[in-house]
């Protein structure tokens, strides 16, 4: 009797939601706005195109990779409220990179948040551009309920934006949403903090701080190119943050990292005086296991990195020095060997919260 109530439950459970589907009619036209006309959120700075991270023509120093990956929307995000049963986007821009170790829907895809009641945000879809038409109008949700919704769209991490238009249907409401996270935390960093080996957009470890955490960072990673550069630094000496956080020991050598850290450090605190410079020791990469060349080579890095730390801390007020950890139980969260894949930059998230959220309470970011 028992199996036949719980059959009978789960068939009517099955009937209401076949009665209450609402699939989007295929004829649908759809109104567009430019994104950048809602809220755009995560910049470090104003551009001309506001899809880029850093004016190119203002700063200077740049090779041609740099100039590009700052140009790239990473760690950018849109917040809008629409009640449209569906979705759509159409971009223009570079899509032209590919990566062995990172999805398309990372790089050159869009991922969307809807905030619930309690004011978390869950994930509710994703898009990429296809190969063959990479400006061809993309479907972003479809079938939704015609409900006032608070949306958060994270930006490709490895694109140039030039345009990119949000489509609503036609007679809804499609409107700039509120900034959800607080202050302004400016964070510079490599391949990590940039974003590379995620399978979605919105999965960098900054990004999954701001949404655990309700703070903003505004993302400066680059792949492969964070190596304590004085031009970087002139950059960062313009960003108006409450808080500057480095992932800057996980590209350069030791001999670089001797030679250019305390510069570094000296120019962003006449920049910021009395502001936090948090640093990040390097995660331990998974290819050093058996590889006993990478071993000697990230061991010397990060040997390097403590011993200069632990002087910098000494000399200079302001200055904090943390260590996250992307390391599973069991070894496993990477894609590559040297990036993490979405869980382990979750562990990383997660072992920099408190030390991090502690250090910006001092300074009253919280």
């Amino acid at each position: 009797m028992m199996i036949a109530v719980v059959a009978l439950g789960s068939a009517a459970m099955v009937q209401t939601a076949a009665q209450t589907a609402r699939p989007t009619p295929k004829n649908t036209r759809y109104v567009y706005t430019e994104a950048s006309d809602l809220t755009l959120i995560g910049k470090i700075m104003d551009t001309p195109n506001p899809y880029h991270r850093v004016d190119t023509v203002k700063y200077k120093g740049f090779n041609k990779t740099e100039n590009f990956q700052v140009r790239c929307a990473a760690g950018l995000a849109v917040v809008f409220r629409t009640n449209s049963g569906s979705i759509t986007l159409k971009a223009t821009g570079d899509f032209s990179w590919r990566s062995n170790s990172t999805m398309r829907l990372a790089s050159q895809g869009y991922d969307l948040y809807i905030k619930q009641a309690d004011g978390s945000w869950r994930w509710a879809h994703n898009v990429g551009p296809s190969y063959s038409e990479p400006e061809a109008v993309m479907t972003l949700i479809k079938n939704m309920e015609p409900t006032m919704k608070e949306c958060l769209l994270y930006l490709p991490i490895y694109s140039e934006l030039t345009s990119l238009q949000i489509g609503v249907e036609e007679g809804s409401v499609l409107e700039a949403g509120e900034a959800p996270f607080r202050h302004r935390v400016a964070i510079f960093g490599s391949s990590f903090t940039h974003g590379i080996s995620t399978s979605r957009a919105g999965m960098s470890y900054p990004d999954q701080f701001s949404r655990r955490t309700g703070i903003q960072m505004l993302s400066l990673g680059c792949s492969g190119r964070c190596r304590l550069q004085p031009y970087f630094a002139e950059v960062l000496a313009d960003v108006e943050a409450d808080a500057y956080v480095f992932d800057a020991f996980s590209n350069p050598d030791a001999p670089v990292i001797e030679q250019r850290l305390f510069p570094f450090i000296e120019r962003l605190r006449a920049a910021h005086p009395g502001k936090p410079l948090i640093f990040q020791q390097t995660i331990r990469r998974e290819n050093r296991n058996y590889d006993t060349v990478m071993e000697a080579r990230e061991a010397a890095k990060q040997a390097m990195a403590d011993s200069l730390m632990a002087i910098a801390v000494e000399r200079w007020p302001d200055v904090y020095y943390i260590r996250p950890d992307a390391t599973s139980p069991l070894h496993e969260a990477t894609v590559d060997g040297t990036h993490p894949d979405d869980y382990g930059y979750y562990l990383w998230m997660c072992s920099i919260e408190k030390p991090l959220l502690e250090i910006l309470k001092k300074y009253g970011v919280e």
